[in-house]
Order: C-alpha cells, then sequence, then structure tokens
C-alpha cells in the first residue's frame, strides 16, 4: 500500500508501506519521527467542489496520472497533480463550450498571433473558476499552501513582451464575455530566451519550461494539417494553377484551455507545432551510416517552433522566420476552413464565409494569412480570382502594433520567391491589381504610388511590404491607443485613408482586471470590494470611479497604505531572492519593466540615476536626509543581437554594482535590475510599485499596457504624451500624472534642429555623461553608447530618441515627484484616484469594441 509521507524540513513525500495503516492515508513526519495519519484517498472526482473531494482528486492524479516515479511526492509533483486535477474542470467546461458552438453555429473570432505571453495558468485558472478557497483548503490536507505549488508553474514561454501579453488578456476578455472565439499560435519548445545578468551583462540560455511538459496543453492527434514550402508552380490545361513538390511539415494541434471568469465557457488557444512523417526518414540512409542525412526533414521540422523571433541576419535564418510565419498562417486556415465545412454539406456557399469566420492579425506577422487564403479558396476550393478576393477581404482584419519602421515587416521577395512560389504570384496579382485601382480612379495618388505599392522593387534590394498588403487586404485596419490611430491616419497610412476612410479605427488597448489586480494583489482588491461594497467591478471596471468619493477618506487611505506595504515587502523578498540585493520597503520603489529598447529610453532613467548619486555624494551627511530615498529597479530583455539595448543593460547593472554598497549613498538610493522580467515576475512588481516610468520618446509607443497595469494598481506615472499614456492621463486627472517631454508633434522639429546643430544640452545631461566616462562605474568602454547621444545626424549618432532634449524636463519632473513622496497623504490620494481612472483600459472594453465594431460577434453563452 502506498502513503504520502510528508518530511516538514524538505517537503519531501515518500511512499509508505504500512499494513497498520488505512488505505488512502497520508503519513506526515515531523523532525521527531513521529507519524501524524491524514486520510487523502484516491478517488477520481473531476468536478470536485469540496476540499475534501479535490484532495482525493489531486491524491487521484498523483497516483494514476503519473509522470514520475511512484516513490517521491514532492512539490513539483504535487503542482502537476494539482494542476490536472483543475485541468479535469477545465475540460468538461471546454467540451461543454465547444457542444454549444457547434449547436448554435454563430460567426466566430480567430485571433492570429505570433506570441501569447500566457503566464502562469493555474492561479488564473482556479481564480477564474473561483474555486481558490476549496483548493487552498483541499492542499492543506497534505499539509502544502497554494502559493508554494503554484509558485512551481513555470511561465509558458510562447512570447516576448506586449503584442503576446495583450493577445492573452484578449483571450481571456473573450472567455469572460462569452465570445465564440480562439486563439492561434506556436507551440515553441524554447521561447525566446532565458535572461541571465552576469558580469558581461545580459546572457541568454534557452528557456526549459518545455522540458518535461506542460499539464495545460492537450495534444490533438486527430488535428493534423501538411504545410508545404518551395516547390513550383503548375499551370493546368484550363488556366488553374497548382503548386506542386516542394517538401512537406505536418502542423499537430495542442489546445490549452481558456476559462472565462465565473462562467462556464471555456475557449481554446491552439498551438501549432511542426512534425515530419515516419516515411520521411530514410531507413536506407541511416543504416548506410549517413544518420542526419537519414532525418533532415525532421530536423528541420523541428527547428519551426524551437525559437520564437530566431535571429534573421542570414539567408537561413530569414528562411526560418517566413517558415514560422507561413507555417501560423496555413495551418490555422485549413482548420478555420474545415471547421467552416464541417458544419455545411457541399458544395459549400463560400460567399457564406465571413458570415461564420472573422480573422484578426495581430500585427503584421500574421500577414500571409491573406495570400494563403486566396491561395486555399482558389486553387483548393475552385474560386474565381473575384470570388475569392471578396471572401478574403471581407474576412481579415489587421491591428497595427507600431510605427517603427524596422518593426514594419518588409520581406525580401527573392526569398519569398523561393519559399512561397504561389503565394509571391497571388501577391503579384494583389499589387498589380491595387495599381490599376489607383490609375484609373485616383489620378491625384499616382506620384505617391510608388511608396503605397506592396511590391518595392528596387533593383537593389526588392521587398514584400508587410504593413501595405494588409490595409491594401483588410477590412479594418486599427490602431492601439486613440494618438497611435490618429498617427497611423495622419501620417503611415494617410493616403490609404483617402481612399478608403471608413477603414481605419481605434481600439485602445486593455489588459484584464483579473490577473492585473484581483489574483495578483489580493489585498489591494478586498478594499476596493470592501468600500465599493460589491466585487462586480471586477467584471466592470468603470464601477472603479466610486472610489474617487473616498480618496480623501483617512481610513481608506491607512488601509490602502498597508496593502501597499505588504505588496512591497514581497517585492523587497523577491529581489533579496533573486538578486541577493536588500532594498528597503520604506524607500520609493520606482520601477521601469519592459523590452529594452532604445525608444523606450531606459538610457534616460539611468542617466537620470546616475546625475542623482553624484549630487547625493556631494551632499553633507545632513543634507542627505531631506531627500527622498528611492529603490529604482530596471527589468526587461534586449533583444540578443541589439548590441546599443545590451549596452544599456550593462550600466544599469554597473550602476547598481557601485551605487549600492557606497555606505553614503545606499540609504538612499538603491538601483537593481531583475532578471529574466516574465508576466510571474510582474505581478510580484506591478503590485509592489509606487512609481512606474513610461517614457518613451513620444509618438513612438504605439500603446503601452504595462502603464495600465502600474496605473489600476495604484502606481502613479511619470511619462511622456505618448501611447496610452494620452488616455490615462485623461482618465486618472493631470495631477495625477507626471508629465515632461516633447509632444509628438514637436519631434520632428526637434530633430530637424539638432540636425542643424541647434541643440543646446542642459549642464545636467552633460555632467551625467561626463561621470560615466570618469570610469566611476567600471572600466567597460561606454563610449558608442553616449556617442550615440551624440552629434548632430548620422547612423547610430544625433541622439534619434531625443534624449539629450526631454532631459532637462525630466529632472524637473522627477524633483515634483520627491516633493509629492514627502507628503505621504497627497500621495495616497494620488495613488487612489490613479486606480479609481483605470476603469476605461479593461480588456473587457476593448473585446467588446472589436466584437461589435470589427468582427461582429455576439456572445454565445453556455446555458
Amino acid at each position: 500500500m502506498h502513503f504520502f509521507n510528508y518530511s516538514s524540513s524538505t517537503w519531501k513525500v515518500e511512499l509508505v508501506k504500512d499494513k497498520d495503516l488505512e488505505m488512502g492515508s497520508k503519513v506526515e513526519t515531523n523532525g521527531g519521527g513521529s507519524l501524524v495519519a491524514a486520510k487523502v484517498a484516491a478517488v477520481a472526482n473531476p468536478l470536485a467542489e469540496k476540499p475534501d473531494e479535490i484532495a482525493s482528486n489531486i491524491s487521484y492524479h498523483s497516483q494514476y496520472s503519473p509522470h514520475f516515479s511512484p516513490f517521491k511526492f514532492e512539490l513539483e509533483q504535487a503542482y502537476y497533480a494539482t494542476a490536472e486535477s483543475v485541468r479535469d474542470r477545465l475540460i468538461q467546461q471546454w467540451n461543454e463550450t465547444y457542444l454549444h458552438f457547434h449547436k448554435v453555429d454563430p460567426k466566430q473570432t480567430y485571433y492570429l498571433s505570433m506570441e501569447f505571453l500566457q503566464g502562469r495558468a493555474l492561479t488564473n485558472a482556479i481564480g477564474n473558476l473561483n474555486i481558490q478557497d476549496a483548493y487552498a483548503d483541499a492542499l492543506r490536507k497534505f499539509g502544502l499552501e497554494l502559493e508554494e505549488i503554484t509558485e512551481q508553474e513555470k511561465d509558458a514561454a510562447l512570447g516576448n513582451g506586449g503584442l503576446g501579453r495583450l493577445a492573452s488578456c484578449f483571450l481571456d476578455s473573450m472567455a469572460t464575455l462569452n465570445l465564440p472565439a480562439w486563439g492561434y499560435g506556436l507551440r515553441y519548445r524554447y521561447g525566446l530566451f532565458k535572461q541571465i545578468i552576469a558580469k558581461e551583462g545580459q546572457e541568454e540560455v534557452a528557456e526549459d519550461w518545455l522540458e518535461k511538459f506542460s499539464p495545460w496543453e492537450i495534444v490533438r492527434h486527430d488535428i493534423l494539417y501538411p504545410v508545404k514550402f518551395f516547390g513550383q508552380v503548375e499551370v493546368n490545361p484550363d488556366g488553374s494553377r497548382k503548386w506542386v513538390g516542394g517538401e512537406v511539415v505536418q502542423a499537430l494541434a495542442y489546445d490549452v484551455p481558456i476559462p472565462g471568469y465565473k462562467t462556464k465557457n471555456t475557449i481554446s488557444l491552439r498551438l501549432w507545432e511542426a512534425k515530419a512523417h515516419a516515411d520521411d526518414f530514410d531507413l536506407f540512409l541511416f543504416n548506410d551510416g549517413q544518420l542526419e542525412s537519414a532525418s533532415v526533414l525532421h530536423s528541420r521540422a523541428q527547428q519551426i517552433c524551437s525559437v520564437l523571433y530566431p535571429g534573421d541576419a542570414t539567408e537561413g535564418g530569414k528562411l526560418l522566420r517566413l517558415k514560422q510565419q507561413y507555417f501560423l498562417c496555413s495551418a490555422s486556415l485549413q482548420d478555420i476552413i474545415s471547421r467552416f465545412k464541417e458544419r455545411r454539406q457541399g458544395p459549400w456557399n463560400w460567399s457564406e464565409f465571413p458570415t461564420k469566420v472573422a480573422v484578426q492579425l495581430n500585427d503584421t506577422h500574421p500577414t500571409l494569412s491573406i495570400p494563403e487564403l486566396m491561395r486555399l479558396l482558389m486553387d483548393d476550393e475552385g474560386l474565381g480570382w473575384d470570388e475569392a478576393w471578396e471572401v478574403t477581404t471581407k474576412t481579415i482584419a489587421y491591428t497595427n502594433h507600431t510605427v517603427l519602421p524596422e518593426a514594419l515587416e518588409k520581406w525580401s521577395q527573392p526569398v519569398m520567391w523561393k519559399l512561397l512560389p504561389r503565394h509571391m504570384e497571388i501577391i503579384q496579382e494583389i499589387d498589380k491589381r491595387f495599381a490599376t485601382l489607383i490609375s484609373k480612379t485616383r489620378l491625384d495618388l499616382e506620384s505617391e504610388l510608388s511608396t503605397m505599392r506592396i511590391l518595392d522593387n528596387n533593383p537593389q534590394k526588392p521587398v514584400v511590404r508587410m504593413a501595405n498588403l494588409c490595409v491594401v487586404s483588410a477590412h479594418t485596419v486599427n490602431g492601439v491607443a486613440q494618438l497611435h490611430s490618429d498617427i497611423l491616419k495622419s501620417e503611415l497610412f494617410a493616403n490609404y485613408v483617402s481612399i478608403w476612410p471608413t477603414k481605419f479605427q481605434n481600439k485602445t488597448n486593455g489588459i484584464t482586471p483579473r490577473r492585473w489586480i484581483s489574483f495578483c494583489s489580493p489585498e489591494l482588491s478586498r478594499i476596493i470590494t470592501k468600500w465599493l461594497k460589491t466585487d462586480q467591478w471586477v467584471t466592470n471596471l468603470d464601477l472603479l470611479t466610486g472610489l474617487r468619493q473616498f480618496a480623501d477618506n483617512e481610513e481608506l487611505q491607512a488601509e490602502w497604505l498597508a496593502a501597499k506595504m505588504a505588496n512591497k515587502q514581497r517585492l523587497a523578498q523577491y529581489v533579496l531572492q533573486v538578486t541577493g540585493e536588500s532594498i528597503d520597503p520604506d524607500s520609493l520603489f520606482d520601477i521601469q519593466v519592459k523590452r529594452i529598447h532604445e525608444y523606450k529610453r531606459q538610457l534616460l532613467n539611468i542617466l537620470g540615476v546616475i546625475y542623482r548619486y553624484k549630487k547625493l555624494k556631494e551632499m553633507s551627511p545632513e543634507e542627505r536626509k531631506s531627500t527622498t530615498p528611492r529603490t529604482v529597479m530596471f527589468g526587461g530583455k534586449a533583444f540578443a543581437t541589439y548590441t546599443n539595448a545590451k549596452r544599456i543593460v550593462k550600466l544599469v547593472d554597473d550602476v547598481g554594482a557601485v551605487v549600492n554598497i557606497d555606505p553614503e549613498v545606499n540609504s538612499y538610493l538603491k538601483v537593481v535590475f531583475v532578471p529574466n522580467y516574465n508576466v510571474s515576475v510582474a505581478e510580484v512588481l506591478i503590485p509592489g510599485s509606487e512609481l512606474s516610468q513610461h517614457i518613451s520618446t513620444a509618438g513612438m509607443e504605439a500603446s503601452g499596457t504595462s502603464n495600465m497595469k502600474f496605473a489600476l494598481n495604484g502606481c502613479l506615472i511619470i511619462g511622456t504624451l505618448d501611447g496610452a499614456n494620452v488616455e490615462i492621463r485623461e482618465e486618472i486627472g493631470e495631477e495625477n500624472f507626471f508629465l515632461f517631454g516633447a509632444t509628438a508633434e514637436d519631434v520632428p522639429r526637434l530633430r530637424k534642429e539638432r540636425e542643424d546643430g541647434l541643440f543646446k544640452p542642459d549642464p545636467r545631461f552633460e555632467e551625467a555623461k561626463k561621470f560615466i566616462r570618469s570610469g566611476v562605474f567600471g572600466s567597460y568602454d561606454y563610449n558608442p553608447l553616449l556617442e550615440s547621444l551624440e552629434g548632430n545626424s548620422g547612423y547610430g549618432r544625433g541622439d534619434y530618441f531625443l534624449v539629450g532634449y526631454d532631459f532637462a524636463s525630466y529632472m524637473d519632473a522627477q524633483e515634483k515627484v520627491d516633493e509629492a513622496y514627502r507628503d505621504k497623504k497627497r500621495w495616497l490620494k494620488m495613488s487612489i484616484l490613479s486606480t479609481a481612472g483605470s476603469g476605461k483600459f479593461s480588456s473587457d472594453r476593448t473585446i467588446a469594441q472589436y466584437a461589435k465594431e470589427i468582427w461582429n460577434i455576439e456572445e454565445c453563452r453556455v446555458p
């Protein structure tokens, strides 16, 4: 008979045999070795609700869904058994949801994204299912705490930053709003990378989230589609065309359940894995000793889903990225068409397709969905061009996430012809027809046509402009914050707006209030519920405005302060654990976490810190006592080949290494780089923050969503008028936002003045740079980084992101922060008003707008 035996010091649970103990008992030993028996019978109960039943179901999974040898039940095994117990209920709801969708046959949305930054699933699942307390009680029967079990889960490494996190917030809202929807992505084995901060700066190692397995995914062995690369196009006698030859890999589906909040609806994130057939393994070559040649296609298939955004400096890297994008598009569209046909008897009425299917492209990565849908409709289903084009353009919508030229994808035409010859024929035809449209209907735009066309035929570097393909082909194009959408309409896509004025919309981004306050800051959430006298705000975030009337209330302020302090202490513990640095929860916690990029201006932040450090060093001990103590935290990944971004990470770390051991200053200033920033790290950092920096050059950040998370958690923002900052400031009140910097309208003029040698740097800016060059932060050569801020123009020079111009107003705004923080009552009121004004920034609001104004889909609630 097997029983669980816990050692209180290590939480190790051994399997024990003892004929005197009842079957299913757990045996707990304390330090003295005495035995305490508690009954935890192993009974399958997938829909368990009571703690006893849940404990039995966990016990059942530990024994009958085993993934480990049967002789131990440590924290890791307990996590997997717990996750599988929760998954039982999700599968039941999942099946009910898709059976209901099948019966009702509503129009459904398919959200295609190269990234889904899900974070841990266990906390989210039991929170959305409203069973946290029951699971916490059940785990105590094993002598375990829910928190230590949830800590065992590794973040799913399926994304990088805001784009992927937004997609995951959107799925949560789609499920919560009972919308018929799917997410489609790729199952990356090694993710982007795991970040390590070493003496030399950032180092990248492969993520290990799938090293064992994920308990949340279900492989669908019956969902398998062929995806072709290379080959050539054959013209049939009747003029129709067929893509033949090349290499074919298989797309296998893995489904991850996405539960809605307090609803039965549970939708799917379908992730594709690439694999080759057994037939593609050459047994003769293998037995002949040509081991690698025998499994070339297996190896190539495996590469497709190995890494998110593989380096594309080489042609091999470019081909692999393009393969990934096409693999996602082809597998997803084949699946969507298959589902459409399943519900209908052939011959199919394809004009019905857009009334049942909405496809949303999350940025330009899934652009190949456009020619792929055309190809499938024409070559496989026999439609003519006009009919296929009408179906495609009525089905596909496009979200633009950037105005940065390097992020608006342009693919080499020779690479595209090599990998996807049939798609290039289709893109050529779309481009030709668009040019004809302009020449026939808009002679005034003929001079602009070369920049508007999809194909840039520059003989030196012919490319396909993916954003142009999306704009020409999609029925709707949206930006993700009001400022961003205005820039798209007035600048980036202005000529297209004059052709199709109704095609362009704004959908300001949002975040799920479940993960980003309700679950990650339960202390603050309880206070909000208490003062609003309802917990309905979790699904109706506009109710937060009810807090405004209590913003001056001393009792609320005292409770608010206590909740924020609890979160700060938790964050201080985490920082100590991962960096070894001890930080003071009584200091102002100032946090900037996001992808490391020059336009996001982590460099402006650290230059400000360096100036602050220099001034502190120059003060007398008495003068220092009158300053506001600060702990400045950074987090985020620099892309592996982005040299200047990696230099910024190195500088932050070097500054921290000097400041944090300086006995004169380290009571007043600490600098910490938090490694390997991801969703789970954010769930600790954001609730513990008091000031957050959203300081990108105006007009360059499409939206930002971490700014919304910080504001919702009562953190004040220092920022520019960029992205969603503009709307956040409007909603929470100008007086509760620390504003600085040039506006988006100013930026082109300021760059021109800079080029003309008219820039006069603030003395503080020059002082900070000089201090770095003095060698005080070590021997690393920071000249290339500093030189990017200097000179009047030129590649890698000329301060394109206006760090120098904005430095003066940034430092002035930081002084206002210090002053406000010294007045605790004022700061707490601002903090409460920040949360109270965050209602607009719920992803539930965003998704309700997408559903009504772009997708034309309606609620399909499981009864």
